[in-house]
């Protein structure tokens, strides 16, 4: 990653060395005094006044027992640690999907210490159901325990176009929201700092600095649920695009029938061939073709299992048909992320949602995809694989969001 982690002597940026030392001690958990001098570019003087005032303020600790500073080092005094002191504040991570919101306290390192997750009803208004999200948040602060000033700000993660800048959700068409000004509701009502943006950056940045992501230039995460879309990240900031529509990766339109390409119906967005809602609807055709089927067998031994883990599990188990339905779903997926790979050529790719719930029949046909049709060694060079935080990924992602806009990153 190419966001710089030098500091100034300058006294003017004092706030930047502060958070550039903290980013050094997020990305290794123990370095000494003269190792964090030297990883910054900073004058010995310089660390030890501000490592004073993080000790201070109970945001670092010294450790004594560090082993491994020890190694090679016979004689002289021992040589004391600085380590983050991860529960010296926290932030509140919320995540909004189709019918259901994430709720988390997390702390310094993105460690979830309290969660709670809730269903909505998609036809209530947003106020509705912003109400129920504070709701949500203020039982798990009173139930935490957690004293409110150590809270730093909210962050949350919403579907659809989200503007950064206003907090508003411009359009999620999952959830017929337009033009709600999420921000100022949050905030008015939480009485905290909230920042806002659209749910699958939020994962791409968590990824980023506290996931698989870290250390690196470029990273693309693609998620697919109800929806499916994508953050993009270059040298550790979120690309958001010049209206903030960047990443609706699941409107990229596939051509069906190159031999009559027209305008009037041979084409279909990504959307329609691999979200769940298509995914579901081919399952049903499989029910319908193969009445006495491992996929129909399943679900009647699991009525109470989701539709879409049936098709999943039943996939595991043999099912020939669901196997090729993810196949070729795989493939078009595959043939999306070749055209990203071409236009972005980004270090790695990450597959979350669904196709990280699925990765055994979209991770392997995915990558082969990529391989095989990218220009160049384009395809051959990116790392592809899925999400380590697994369900997790929203709402780490949007505590992410709080943890580097009030403390990492914040000016």
């Amino acid at each position: 990653m190419t966001l710089s982690l030098l500091g100034s002597n300058i006294n003017n940026v004092k706030a930047h060395n502060m958070r550039v030392v903290l980013l050094h001690l997020l990305y290794e958990e123990r370095l000494s005094r003269s190792e964090i001098a030297e990883r910054t570019n900073l004058s010995n003087t310089t660390i030890s006044n501000l490592i004073s005032e993080l000790i201070e303020e109970g945001l670092v600790h010294v450790c004594h027992d560090d082993v491994d500073l020890e190694v090679n080092r016979p004689v002289g005094r021992p040589r004391t640690a600085i380590c983050l002191q991860p529960n010296a504040r926290f932030v509140i991570g919320i995540h909004v999907g189709v019918g259901i919101f994430r709720v988390a306290i997390n702390n310094l390192r993105d460690e979830i210490v309290w969660k709670r997750m809730e269903s909505f009803d998609t036809q209530d208004t947003p106020t509705q159901v912003l109400d129920q999200i504070v709701q949500c948040v203020e039982s798990l602060i009173a139930e935490s325990q957690i004293e409110r000033h150590k809270i730093l700000g909210v962050g949350a993660g919403l579907s659809g176009i989200v503007d950064f800048n206003t907090g508003v959700n411009v359009f999620a068409p999952n959830l017929n929201w337009r033009q709600v000004p999420a921000k100022d509701i949050l905030e008015s009502k939480l009485k905290l700092p909230i920042v806002v943006d659209n749910n699958v950056r939020c994962m791409a940045l968590g990824e980023t600095y506290f996931g698989s992501g870290r250390g690196l230039d470029s990273l693309v995460f693609v998620y697919g649920r109800i929806g499916v879309g994508a953050g993009f990240i270059c040298k550790g900031q979120i690309f958001r695009g010049s209206t903030m529509g960047a990443g609706e990766f699941g409107h990229n339109i596939i051509l069906m029938d190159d031999a009559n390409i027209r305008r009037d119906g041979n084409h279909r967005e990504l959307e329609s061939l691999v979200s769940e809602k298509a995914i579901l609807q081919r399952g049903e055709e499989i029910l319908r073709l193969y009445p006495e089927g491992i996929l129909s067998n399943f679900i009647k031994e699991h009525p109470n299992l989701r539709r879409i883990d049936c098709l999943i599990e039943s996939a595991c188990q043999g099912d020939e048909s669901v196997q090729v339905m993810f196949s070729n779903l795989a493939f078009h997926l595959g043939i999306a992320i070749v055209n990203m790979v071409n236009l972005y050529n980004p270090e790695l790719i990450l597959l979350g949602g669904l196709f990280a719930q699925a990765k055994e029949f979209f991770l392997g046909p995915v990558t082969e995809t990529v391989r095989q049709f990218a220009f160049a060694n384009l395809g051959k060079q990116v790392r592809i694989d899925v999400t380590k935080f697994g369900w997790k990924a929203g709402v780490m992602g949007a505590a992410a969001l709080a943890l580097t806009h009030f403390f990492y990153l914040n000016e």
